[in-house]
């Protein structure tokens, strides 16, 4: 608190988005104890976004973290399918209980609700929003060290609701190397700061294909610019992900637990390490 500070805030000049945001949190549920919130944002939809928030929450087991998902993308859930869980959430008097994976990751998504994984959600913004918030509230997260939100891509309700009712500590965003995504990463990189909350990093996915029989790196979809979004935002850390069948096979066969590489290490030390 600054030492000009008078302590009443209705003379206070400050009066920030960022006071104003803090004014909507919503309580986590009394048996959550959740220390670090990461929201996964992207520009737009296709760019790998649950993959990248599926492999940091395993990434985060593997180093001895206890990891959660809350699958912000209400209309599109797509985390249950990436980790094969096919069981639903139940509840009790005290709440929602999240699905655990086969190494202990705690989920919570639409679909975990749902009578069938098919069914749309043909809910209006209001409703979503609810709903996200709900996942924070009503959901028996009990002792998390990190907690995932995978939003939907853009920067509409969902991903406001996020920012101004969850306590989010940092942000990281997915993207492709093309030059459209480029200026949209531009948007979600702004809204992160309209929003006061950091950038961690950002994670380029189908950034380029690694020929299995000489090794070479082949950039498949043009030049990456990501280096210059990062440099123009002061954002330190970047991540690339390859174009790479056996990721896609795993996320399809559910089986993302099982992923080997050592591409988002880097991330995961800045996440876990808070710089």
């Amino acid at each position: 608190m600054s030492d000009t500070c008078t302590r009443d805030c209705r003379t206070c000049a400050k009066n920030s988005a960022e006071r104003r945001a803090e004014s909507l949190l919503a309580p986590a549920n009394s048996d959550s104890k959740i220390k670090k919130v990461i929201a996964v944002i992207s520009g737009k939809g296709g760019v790998g976004k649950s993959m990248v928030t599926s492999m940091l929450a395993v990434l985060a087991m593997r180093r001895g973290g206890q990891a959660a998902i809350l699958d912000a993308d209400i209309t599109g859930p797509s985390i249950p399918k990436i980790f094969g869980i096919t069981d639903k959430a139940v509840g009790t008097g005290r709440g929602i209980i999240p699905v655990l994976t086969a190494t202990g990751v705690k989920l919570m998504s639409v679909n975990l609700l749902l009578e069938k994984e098919t069914d749309p959600v043909v809910w209006r913004g209001p409703v979503i929003a609810g709903t996200v918030r709900q996942f924070w509230t009503d959901v028996l997260w009990g002792e998390v060290d990190l907690m995932l939100v995978d939003c939907p891509p853009g920067t509409g309700d969902v991903p406001l609701t996020v920012f101004q009712s969850l306590p989010v500590d940092g942000v990281v965003i997915v993207t492709s190397p093309q030059e459209l995504v480029g200026m949209v990463v531009e948007k979600a990189v702004g809204m992160a700061g309209m929003m006061h909350i950091p950038v961690l990093g950002i994670v380029e996915n189908m950034s380029y294909f690694e020929c299995p029989d000489c090794g070479g790196r082949h950039s498949v979809f043009g030049r990456s610019r990501i280096e210059e979004v990062a440099i123009r935002h002061g954002i330190k850390n970047i991540a690339r992900l390859p174009l790479d069948p056996r990721i896609a096979g795993l996320c399809d066969r559910g089986e993302i637990e099982q992923f080997e590489g050592d591409w988002l290490d880097g991330l995961v030390d800045v996440i876990f390490g808070g710089k």
